[in-house]
């Protein structure tokens, strides 16, 4: 027989327990995404900001090149959806820790970015391969490696 407190209370922890909260010691952020309708890696990257405690707005669009354009994302550095978080522009599959790390840091630059669509990278996930890939930290045209993921 089911203890009904001990299940009750199991089932609360479950319904309470979001990312945000178990990152007590980090605030939400909040991050506006622009992507295209019909690109699932865009959503999927979406979900896996929100898991780990960052509030999206997700903006619609089918022109994502005037996006790109407009916060001056440079052609060598695009990829599918392009976000705006806390001053930074943020480019493509780019994990969330790295975004974290970005934002404690505050390094002067124009944001973060991964080039291209590599398989393994959040969003991009197909099963238990892994492509190696950088995170790239731009400022006008001069890049440089920010981290590495070498699957």
């Amino acid at each position: 027989m089911i203890d009904r407190r001990m299940f009750t209370t199991a089932l609360a922890v479950c319904l309470l327990a979001t990312p945000a909260m178990t990152r007590a010691n980090q605030p939400p952020v909040r991050a506006r995404v622009f992507r295209a309708p019909d690109c699932g890696c865009c959503g999927a990257w979406v979900a896996h900001l929100q898991n780990h405690g960052f509030l999206v707005d997700v903006v619609m669009t089918d022109d994502m090149q005037v996006v790109k354009d407009r916060h001056a994302v440079p052609t060598p550095l695009r990829s599918c959806h392009t976000a705006l978080i806390d001053g930074y522009v943020i480019e493509g599959h780019v994990p969330a820790a790295d975004i974290r790390t970005l934002l404690d840091r505050r390094p002067k630059a124009e944001g973060l970015a991964v080039p291209g669509m590599p398989i393994g990278s959040p969003g991009m996930e197909m099963g238990e391969q892994r492509d190696p890939y950088d995170v790239i930290l731009w400022t006008g045209s001069d890049t440089q490696v920010f981290s590495s993921h070498r699957g």
